[in-house]
């Protein structure tokens, strides 16, 4: 339960939904949307408002070693923070609430403490993470896989992006290459505030999503080179086409997830031919497959299952197959305890509320290998996200954001 000190605390809903449209302006795009791909000059412009502001609040900013940005208001005790957060890059065609409302909510706790002139025991963080889209350079949540330990600095500073340009040298061009060191975390809990993006708290109108984990993720890259020839002259049984095998591995991915039934998820979501013409059998094919479970066991049967068929479609065509990983995560659960905070002060504040695997990735996957974490998902209507049309109601933001303020308050005078 609330202690009596932190039921009169309030956050400011106005404050918090100006700020969300003033970071929005940077990288808008048509239709209400953002394009702000990490590490560009958008990105820059994003950070530097998001400093900005920390400053303005009075909070110490460090960046560290992968461009992180930690801004940390003190405690009373020189101990481990409480960190909240999340991400300020988007997808090319994003919106303005997928990873930003965690960060400025975390930035309107901070605000509301101070107008209220309320001292915690534990220092309060807000970080705002590299890379969490992974749109530019993969993997996706470089920033805190790099900040837990999990991905080495100096792995994740030489990854090529789609430019061909490095993160490296796009943290040096920017002027966000931090020296604070990155690995060892000393964070008491972590919580994160984030739309669902998908459409179930809608859908079933539910007020607060508890969440209770990230589903694991398996993304694969194939490449199939087979022969490319006149489509007109060469008979079907003398063909060695990668696009039918390309068809094949993606309809078998298909019916792998209705074998499986749910929870079990899978996609093609890019998929190139060359040389891409009407009359020409095509010599080459490279596409992605993206696995889905909250399952570990299920996960790793359902890509074993794909590769398995993939190289019994390629002997099949007479043609060439390899694969590479571009991201391998496995299911994450998180705190008990935490989950259930989250849960009473939904009740408290007189929302309904509902426990549920994230279906996406974030970065409290990450902060979950180090530390107690949680999350609170709020609606996101139709379901909408990476869409300039992905939307939340008001009231649905300023009630996420009153829940962070209450459970944040509670675990930093632990």
């Amino acid at each position: 339960m609330n202690s009596p000190a932190s039921t009169c605390l309030a956050i400011n809903g106005e404050r918090l939904l100006q700020r969300i449209a003033q970071l929005a302006q940077i990288g808008a795009i048509d239709g209400g949307g953002v394009c702000r791909l990490a590490l560009t000059d958008e990105d820059k412009a994003g950070r530097d408002q998001v400093v900005s502001w920390m400053r303005d609040l009075g909070m110490s900013v460090e960046i560290d070693q992968i461009g992180n940005i930690i801004g940390t208001r003190a405690g009373r005790l020189d101990v481990a923070p409480v960190m909240t957060g999340s991400h300020i890059d988007t997808v090319r065609t994003g919106g303005r609430y997928d990873g930003n409302l965690g960060v400025l909510a975390g930035l309107e706790v901070v605000a509301s403490l101070n107008d209220a002139d309320v001292q915690l025991d534990r220092p309060l963080q807000v970080v705002a993470f590299t890379n969490e889209e992974g749109a530019r350079f993969a993997p996706d949540m470089m920033g805190s896989l790099v900040f837990q330990g999990g991905l080495s600095l100096q792995e994740a500073l030489d990854t090529v992006g789609i430019d061909g340009s490095t993160v490296r040298e796009n943290l040096e061009r920017i002027g966000y290459a931090g020296s604070v060191p990155c690995g060892q975390p000393d964070v008491h809990a972590y919580m994160e505030l984030h739309i669902e993006q998908g459409p179930v708290l809608e859908h079933e109108s539910i007020d607060i999503g508890a969440v209770t984990g990230v589903q694991g993720i398996c993304w694969l890259e194939f490449e199939v080179q087979g022969v490319s020839n006149h489509a007109g002259t060469t008979p079907m049984h003398l063909r060695h086409d990668a696009g039918v095998v390309a068809q094949q591995i993606g309809s078998f991915v298909r019916q792998l997830t209705e074998r499986y039934g749910p929870p079990q998820l899978g996609t093609v979501g890019r998929c190139e031919l060359f040389p891409n013409l009407v009359n020409v059998i095509p010599s080459k094919a490279v596409f992605t497959v993206d696995l889905r479970n909250v399952d570990k066991a299920s996960l790793d049967q359902a890509e074993q299952e794909v590769l398995d068929f993939a190289r019994q479609a390629a002997e099949r065509e007479g043609v060439q197959i390899k694969h590479r990983h571009l991201a391998r995560f496995d299911p994450v659960q998180f705190d008990e305890r935490l989950i259930s905070k989250v849960e009473q002060h939904a009740k408290d504040l007189g929302c309904s509320v509902k426990r549920m695997p994230s279906g996406a990735g974030h970065d409290a996957q990450m902060l979950a290998r180090s530390c107690p974490t949680g999350m609170i998902f709020v609606p996101s209507v139709r379901g909408l996200s990476h869409n300039p049309a992905e939307f939340t109601h008001d009231k649905d933001l300023i009630a996420g954001c009153s829940i962070l303020l209450s459970t944040l308050v509670e675990l930093a005078r632990e």
